[in-house]
């Protein structure tokens, strides 16, 4: 019996759309953030808790490969796992996919640096925080797409 990893759910609005009607290049990064931001919470570690410790991460190195088209009100399912950690940084991958067809959309891979809030410094990942990373949010759906639409 295999897990599915930490999936994201989210509709496509209006406003992200170009001129071609489909979903404007830039606004995968923010799709990408968007999953982190949930999978963070999913693991018990939500950026408020981060930061509280006087931690919070940085983006250092973002690469997206887009695979097929997104269009608006399509609802998208960004899967979400940890495919490195080193002392001090981390490195998650994406896989955006149609979630009524599961056909993919976007490849996605961020690397984050931990970093001490004052100063502004690298530091090692939190060792209860690296054992989060290692167990992921296998199965766990967070759907902020709202309804089915009506066929």
């Amino acid at each position: 019996m295999s897990s599915m990893p930490f999936r994201y759910r989210f509709r496509v609005r209006y406003n992200e759309c170009d001129a071609q009607r489909v979903v404007f290049n830039a606004r995968y990064a923010d799709y990408v953030d968007l999953a982190m931001t949930e999978f963070m919470r999913a693991l018990g570690r939500d950026y408020r808790a981060l930061l509280a410790r006087g931690l919070d991460n940085q983006v250092v190195k973002l690469t997206l490969e887009w695979q097929g088209p997104a269009h608006f009100d399509d609802v998208l399912e960004a899967r979400v796992e940890v495919i490195k950690l080193g002392r001090t940084s981390f490195t998650i991958g994406y896989t955006i996919v149609r979630a009524a067809d599961a056909k993919p959309v976007c490849q996605a891979e961020a690397v984050y640096v931990m970093m001490q809030a004052e100063p502004l410094v690298k530091t090692p990942i939190p060792d209860d925080l690296r054992e989060r990373f290692e167990r992921g949010a296998p199965d766990v759906l967070i759907d902020h797409a709202g309804p089915e639409r009506p066929e």
